[in-house]
């Protein structure tokens, strides 16, 4: 069987994946039972708010809406194909070929479609500078890691799963272009 199951019960084949099986409920619920760092960390902190805070350091940098919506849901295809660790990702390279596709119809189904090189570097430059934050206060070994800048203070403590995907969803309601 190919086909996987949702949060919101959908029910498809990830590798064929439209627009109509995107649901930004299964994101943020997804999310936010998904830990960050392979779970490798002090406590539990989920991709949800780590995209969260992606999206608020967007927003204190000035970003447009389409960047600050591209924080936001930067990391969404993992709600659907999870996560692979940074170090091991670049030796995967049909998972590479499967999380551009999904994002490409996740894009699409918010409004963002393709983004421009500037805004693909806005959100990037965001997300290094905030795993730098991330590895330095949860990550054993890296307290002396270098810090990127951010423009905002990110919120980098444990919380309830349940609070942060409503804080994601929230955020989206404030950010979003089109209706799914």
């Amino acid at each position: 069987m190919s086909d996987m199951s949702t949060y919101t019960a959908k029910r498809f084949d990830p590798l064929q994946m439209t627009v109509e099986n995107v649901a930004i409920e299964d994101i943020a619920h997804a999310l936010s039972l998904t830990c960050r760092g392979g779970g490798q960390i002090r406590y539990f902190f989920s991709v949800a708010q780590h995209s969260v805070n992606c999206a608020r350091e967007a927003a204190a940098r000035g970003g447009t809406a389409r960047e600050k919506l591209a924080c936001l849901l930067h990391d969404a295809s993992e709600a659907y194909v999870s996560d692979i660790i940074r170090p091991v990702k670049p030796y995967l390279s049909n998972y590479y070929e499967i999380e551009t596709r999904i994002m490409a119809v996740i894009r699409e189904a918010f409004g963002l479609g393709t983004l421009t090189e500037a805004e693909e570097r806005f959100w990037k430059t965001i997300d290094d500078a905030m795993l730098s934050h991330e590895l330095k206060t949860m990550l054993p070994g890296c307290e002396d890691f270098a810090l990127r800048p951010l423009a905002a203070v990110p919120d980098l403590s444990e919380r309830p799963m349940r609070e942060v995907e409503q804080e994601f969803l929230a955020l989206y309601e404030l950010l979003k272009l089109t209706e799914v």
